[in-house]
């Protein structure tokens, strides 16, 4: 049976899924449900400096759903706890006394300035917790108030902060990224250089949510106004995996310990953060969604995954998959697929013919000796997998990959053999002359 059990900076944890610093790790009475249920780790909702924040007493979330009123997004205008200091830290050190098998990680936000830092460090040190998460990421209400995503945007500030940390406290380091920036390996290259043991993405990103028409007001709002909030959930899973990837790919942050965050919902999506080079994931929407107990599938799930492909341990995983991504220039151009839909399990909705018709490349007929048949033209296909990803029946559209030699009917020449990407073909301005760079 796969060992899920996983050791992050040191941090032991007997499964990789930890609650992210959210609602659900607000107190002690949530994070004791939270291990009682099973889950590996917390990273505690991120405390700050006395006199603690004031949340708003009105809607602090909005979802977007789809037809079946599943939540797909989520946007919360909650800040960071606001409960006293010492009343965090006191059931902090309950907790942890409780449950020493799981990993209690602390998030803190305090303002850009050294004392602050160093005064609230120690304080949380003797929680006995096991690492600290340096909120740099949260773009609402706080970040208005130079903390936040406003010192996680200046790679500067996030070199400097991170320093601070490591000079006051033994505990491991993890900076926590904000997504609402142009190239988030900025600020993880930053984060590595002003000593951080790791990095964990992505927080929220910047969002509204939507506008009740009836009243023209913004939602969610608080009497008849609203504030941009932070944008979480099922949907922002491929920026997320997208962000880790590259700095997992990053020569300067290459090696970096990761923790993924950002629409992990079910134990598929923790493998696939896994596979991008992630040592722990982290949970927040799904358990608000679900509640505690969807550990349990999680567990099972990835456990299941793991006894099949033959990986003995979370850690056999980590970045497995990051050789297949690369940059667009160096995709091969000579690599040709063609879409086949299986005639006996299609059952003629003919959305395949539509999409198809009215937005790509007219490439699926809609009749065979008058009647109703959906059939790939491969002399318009080219292979843009747009028919596979509407198709409402799974396998029932494939694609299938022209064998070097064979006939492309869209150009009517033989596939060829070699591989040549971008960097050689004959349309690039600037293409180098002989064999093509990896």
């Amino acid at each position: 049976m796969a060992n899920l059990s996983t050791e992050f900076l040191g941090i032991k944890s007997p499964n990789p899924f930890w609650l992210a610093s959210a609602p659900p790790t607000d107190k002690e009475y949530n994070v004791v449900r939270a291990f009682e249920a099973g889950w590996g780790g917390v990273v505690w909702k991120t405390v700050g400096e006395d006199p603690h924040v004031v949340n708003v007493y009105g809607p602090r979330y909005a979802a977007l759903l789809n037809g079946d009123r599943r939540v797909i997004g989520f946007n919360n205008i909650e800040l960071i706890s606001d409960r006293p200091l010492q009343t965090n830290l006191e059931e902090i050190k309950r907790v942890k006394r409780a449950w020493p098998d799981r990993a209690m990680v602390v998030s803190i936000m305090v303002p850009c300035e050294e004392d602050s830092w160093k005064r609230i460090l120690p304080r949380v040190e003797d929680t006995g917790c096991d690492g600290i998460e340096l909120n740099f990421g949260c773009p609402h209400g706080m970040s208005e108030r130079g903390m936040g995503a406003s010192v996680g945007q200046v790679p500067e500030y996030v070199e400097m902060v991170a320093r601070w940390c490591k000079t006051y406290t033994r505990l491991p380091v993890i900076v926590k990224l904000t997504p609402n920036i142009t190239d988030v390996r900025y600020p993880a290259r930053a984060a590595r250089q002003g000593g951080a043991d790791a990095v964990s993405l992505i927080n929220t990103i910047n969002s509204i949510m939507g506008v009740d028409l009836g009243t023209m007001t913004m939602v969610p709002s608080v009497g008849k106004q609203g504030s941009h909030g932070g944008y979480c959930g099922t949907a922002v899973k491929p920026i997320a995996l997208n962000m880790v990837a590259e700095i997992a790919r990053d020569a300067q942050t290459a090696g970096l310990p990761i923790s993924g965050i950002g629409g992990i919902a079910t134990w598929r999506d923790a493998a696939e953060f896994i596979a991008m080079g992630c040592g722990t994931v982290q949970v927040c929407t799904a358990a608000m969604v679900y509640g505690f107990r969807i550990i349990e599938d999680l567990c099972d799930g990835l456990s299941n995954f793991m006894d099949e492909q033959g990986y003995a341990g979370v850690e056999d995983m980590v970045g497995r998959a990051l050789p297949s991504v690369t940059g667009w220039s160096r995709l091969d151009m000579n690599h040709i697929e063609k879409a086949v839909i299986n005639q006996d399990s299609c059952i003629q909705c003919g959305r395949c013919h539509v999409v198809c018709e009215d937005t790509s490349h007219q490439a699926i007929t809609a009749t065979k000796d008058g009647k109703r048949h959906f059939e790939i033209n491969e002399k318009e296909c080219v292979g843009c997998n747009l028919c596979v990803s509407i198709c409402p029946v799974p396998n029932t559209i494939t694609m299938r990959t022209l064998k070097p030699g064979e006939i492309d009917l869209r150009s009517g020449k033989p596939v060829p053999g070699e591989y040549a990407n971008w960097s050689v073909h004959p349309n690039n301005p600037m293409s180098s002359v002989g064999v093509a760079t990896v």
